[in-house]
């Protein structure tokens, strides 16, 4: 376990800009930053780092926090293991203590088997560099490619041995567990207890993640033999979901953004050789059709996109069908058709940087006219074929997002196809209309759902509202805020260090199984998150400092325990379970030396807690400079004795009132049953919260309302 001054060093050294800039591509916006935010499929920037708070915040799916939430989410890291990510970045030595069994025994399996698979790539290296097999077959193999030794290393080629179980007793004999080899696909076992190496006699190229881990392997046959599969990649596991992963992802994150565009090739040659050559922006599909999480990953880099084919026409054919998903996504998609006889692999061994560039700025050529031309020779003349082709024309202009794109597409494709335009634009026009009524019967608002009465407020600065399909009563939904994929730690998991003000300790990254129901949600939410916001903003602040009269000791009272002092003084609280276990955590640590709210909610190991934290602190909009040049602006905390007071008596309102409807339905109920005894009770209790509820609305100040 990390101690925690070593926490707190990393805490201080980690830079939201720096950290969330390797992943994701940030352009300065006033004061803050924005790019794609990587958790959602995202089509214009929503998501902003601010470095004058250290945080980072989506505006549209809401995921945010500090650099070490960034780091376990976007990774899919524990706590503590991305402090120790993060650690590694700013060569933060980490002090830890010995981690007890049982604590040994909840380490994931998720890390486990990158734990295996990183020592694999280290295993089928060597065996490459220092074993006979490996040197004669496998670095004779990467030589006749035309690969450099430079270039070997750089990606990590290796090579398996042409035996059934070299890998499988080299890992058990390391201390490697046998289910830990099969999950990540390095196995075989069959039902007798027999085990096979996966990749005995290929040459091995790992497949790396976007912060560079081993997930996965890819391994090519060099024996001849037509029962045997040419390619061989690792199984989908827990760390390892080919839909979302790039070949070479890892090592042109930088040239991609640098270059503004990426160049999409099939295979694993294809991308070496073209790093080798100089041309460093460049991925790989694995030879699969592109998926949506394929193309999220590139959007997040870059807008541009080269598809290079080799001149094969059923293989471009094939791919056409991802090539429209790119469109969909708002990409800009350009196609090279590279030479007869040549794929990307061939061709960038002969040709250097310079001359890649040149040749592909004389023959790239927009998708939808690549897309035009060769369906208009396949199909000729015949009426048929090219009825089927200006259908699938139109389909594919129909889903380019961008109204100004897709007007000037019609009108080429019109010339193009010699159709008349307006024909074209009424068909695109259709299929949009027909796509959007779809949407709008398969999604869940349409689904009538009892409504939850929430008391209307103005909107709060930095708040993310609960989606709206939320503010209906879902008896299978947890009230709390979306993505509880991490449960709050149970009590027997916090360490001796982790009292006082330290930030808590965080549970092992253990998805649940299922998730149970979930209370109501509070009906006086609204009010109760006014509340946290000041107390996750200010929850340390002093709000009143005086002298007792009677004891002459001086008393100061901070937000947060005033907050919960005012609304426990009238048998009130909050009822919405993590904003109370917010509230309390806050009271109880406000008077601890150095405890301060907003960083400890920010950093705190509880994803829901950390996201709504960073939700109550961000602010989309700041103020320039010029607004504070000529004269001091009041800020928020220079009154909060005001606002603190002013939204603890709307919220005090708010009860009443909802009470005061309550017994008139009461008082109702009695007179139908002509209990007037019960009626007359009823009526006193009515008076006496009318006379309070007076009371605070001269506190509040007259409101007006108006009957329409």
């Amino acid at each position: 376990m990390i101690d925690q001054p070593t926490i707190d060093r990393i805490l201080d050294a980690a830079n939201i800009v720096d950290v969330v800039s390797e992943f994701v591509t940030l352009r300065k916006r006033g004061i803050n930053y924005v790019g794609l935010c990587p958790f959602h499929s995202d089509k214009s920037p929503s998501f902003y780092v601010s470095p004058a708070k250290n945080i980072c915040k989506c505006f549209a799916c809401g995921e945010g926090g500090t650099a070490v939430h960034f780091i376990m989410k976007h990774e899919q890291l524990s706590y503590y293991d991305a402090l120790r990510y993060l650690a590694k970045k700013y060569n933060i030595e980490i002090q830890e203590r010995e981690l007890s069994e049982r604590e040994k025994q909840v380490r994931s399996d998720r890390e486990s088997m990158l734990i295996v698979n990183s020592w694999a790539q280290k295993y089928f290296t060597t065996q490459l560099y220092e074993h006979q097999e490996g040197k004669a077959a496998g670095l004779r193999y990467f030589a006749e490619r035309g690969f450099r030794e430079d270039t070997i290393r750089k990606f990590q080629l290796g090579y398996s041995l042409d035996q059934r179980d070299a890998l499988y007793k080299a890992a058990t004999k390391s201390g490697y567990k046998k289910v830990f080899l099969e999950k990540t696909g390095l196995v075989i076992t069959y039902d007798n207890g027999g085990v096979n190496d996966r990749f005995r006699g290929r040459v091995i190229f790992p497949v790396h993640s976007l912060s560079g881990k081993v997930v996965a392997f890819g391994g090519r046959v060099l024996k001849k033999d037509e029962k045997t599969a040419k390619y061989v990649n690792s199984p989908e596991s827990e760390i390892y979901h080919k839909s979302n992963e790039l070949y070479g992802i890892y090592f042109a994150k930088q040239a991609i953004v640098k270059a503004d565009r990426c160049f999409l090739v099939e295979g694993y040659t294809d991308v070496i050789s073209m790093h080798q050559a100089g041309v460093e922006n460049v991925v790989a599909s694995s030879g699969t059709a592109l998926t949506q999480g394929q193309i999220r990953l590139i959007h997040r880099f870059t807008s541009n996109i080269t598809v290079l084919y080799d001149g094969d026409a059923a293989g471009i054919k094939a791919a056409l069908r991802g090539i429209d998903l790119l469109l969909e996504d708002g990409m800009n998609v350009k196609v090279v058709l590279l030479p007869d006889g040549e794929d990307p692999d061939s061709f960038a061994r002969k040709h250097n940087a310079s001359q890649f560039a040149e040749f592909i700025r004389q023959n790239e050529t927009d998708f939808i006219r690549f897309k035009t031309r060769l369906l208009l020779d396949d199909a000729g003349t015949d009426p048929i074929k090219r009825s089927a082709l200006i259908s699938d024309i139109i389909r594919t202009v129909a889903i380019i997002p961008d109204n100004i794109a897709r007007s000037l597409y019609i009108r080429e494709c019109s010339a193009m196809m010699e159709i008349d335009e307006m024909l074209l634009l009424n068909e695109v026009n259709k299929i949009r209309l027909n796509k959007g009524e779809r949407q709008t019967n398969t999604s869940p608002s349409s689904i009538p759902a009892t409504p939850v009465n929430l008391p209307e407020y103005p909107d709060i600065p930095g708040y993310q509202p609960y989606p709206e399909e939320a503010l209906t009563e879902q008896p299978q939904e947890s009230s709390l805020p979306p993505d509880n994929t991490i449960p709050p730690p149970p009590p027997e998991e916090y360490g001796p260090d982790d009292g006082g003000g330290s930030i808590p300790p965080t549970a092992p990254f253990t998805p649940p199984t299922h998730i149970p129901a979930g209370p109501k949600r509070s009906p006086y939410e609204a009010y109760e998150i006014v509340l946290l916001r000041y107390i996750v903003r200010y929850g340390e602040r002093i709000l009143f400092q005086y002298t007792d009269e009677e004891t002459n000791e001086e008393v100061i009272i901070r937000v947060s325990e005033y907050i919960r002092s005012e609304l426990e003084r009238d048998d009130l609280t909050f009822y919405t379970p993590l904003f109370k276990s917010m509230m309390d955590e806050a009271a109880d640590r406000c008077q601890s030396e150095g405890f301060i709210a907003n960083r400890y909610f920010l950093a705190h190991p509880d994803p829901n807690v950390s996201r709504l934290a960073a939700n109550l602190i961000s602010e989309k909009y700041q103020l320039s400079k010029y607004h504070t040049k000529y004269r001091e602006l009041e800020q928020e905390e220079d009154k909060l004795d005001q606002l603190v007071i002013r939204e603890l008596y709307a919220f005090k309102d708010a009860y009443i009132l909802s009470q005061i409807k309550e017994i008139q339905a009461q008082i109702k109920n009695m007179q139908n049953n002509e209990d007037m005894e019960q009626v007359f009770e009823l009526m006193k209790k009515l008076t006496r919260l009318n006379e309070i509820k007076n009371i605070l609305s001269k506190e509040l100040g007259e409101r007006i309302i108006l009957k329409m």
